[in-house]
């Protein structure tokens, strides 16, 4: 039995390209393998904290000469990187604003990665899937005019390979605007494509992973 952790960071309760996407996700991983577990933690209707100074220097303090204040947010820490270390693999729901990840997405990664622990040379995390559905209102894919300014695919990519050492895979859900845009009408073809290669890819997706973490726990 694997467990899957998702999380969803859109501010739209509905109506979100990317919670619409990791849904169709969850719910053919859920198909594939029914006694799997999922975990969902939504970061706009219950945000994490900011990191602050005292949950920084927690981690680079004795537990027996912490401060109360390092006490409180050691904990919250360590229940956040309990929850993805625990996870067999990982979904989230990362759309663009402002040509970045939300804040409340880059707070949850600030207090889970923890050097020495998640993050850095033989990480807890190190080898776990990740898929990240990345929306996002126009193009930003190579070729495109604004190419230079995707820092949602390219930051993440970084952080989860490059600090946890974790294997990243994207779906792409992108032109979410150019129904309710004009000047992207044009576009619509190219966004109703885009979704539906989106939807495909969930699918797909999340079968394959559900096979290959079913595959591993029988062996």
């Amino acid at each position: 039995m694997a467990t899957l952790l998702h999380i969803d960071s859109a501010l739209a309760p509905q109506g979100s390209a990317s919670r619409e996407i990791t849904a169709l996700f969850v719910k053919s991983w859920q198909e594939a393998h029914p006694e799997g577990v999922v975990v969902y933690r939504d970061l706009n209707a219950d945000p994490v904290p900011h990191l602050d100074i005292h949950g920084f220097t927690s981690s680079f303090t004795d537990p027996s000469e912490q401060t109360a204040e390092q006490k409180a947010r050691a904990a919250v820490r360590d229940e956040l990187a309990s929850e993805l270390e625990n996870a067999d693999a990982v979904l989230i729901g990362a759309p663009m604003y402002n040509f970045t990840i939300p804040s409340t997405l880059k707070a949850w990664l600030d207090q889970v990665i923890i050097v020495g622990r998640t993050g850095g040379e033989n990480g807890t995390i190190a080898g776990k899937p990740v898929t990240v559905v990345a929306s996002r209102g126009g193009s930003y894919a190579p070729g495109t005019p604004r190419e230079s300014f995707e820092f949602v695919q390219n930051y993440l990519d970084k952080v989860f390979t490059g600090m946890l050492g974790a294997e990243v895979d994207f779906i792409v859900p992108e032109l979410t605007l150019a129904k309710t845009n004009p000047a992207m009408a044009d576009l619509i073809p190219l966004a109703e494509a885009a979704s539906t290669k989106a939807r495909e890819d969930a699918d797909t997706k999340a079968r394959a992973l559900a096979a290959r973490l079913t595959s591993k726990t029988a062996a």
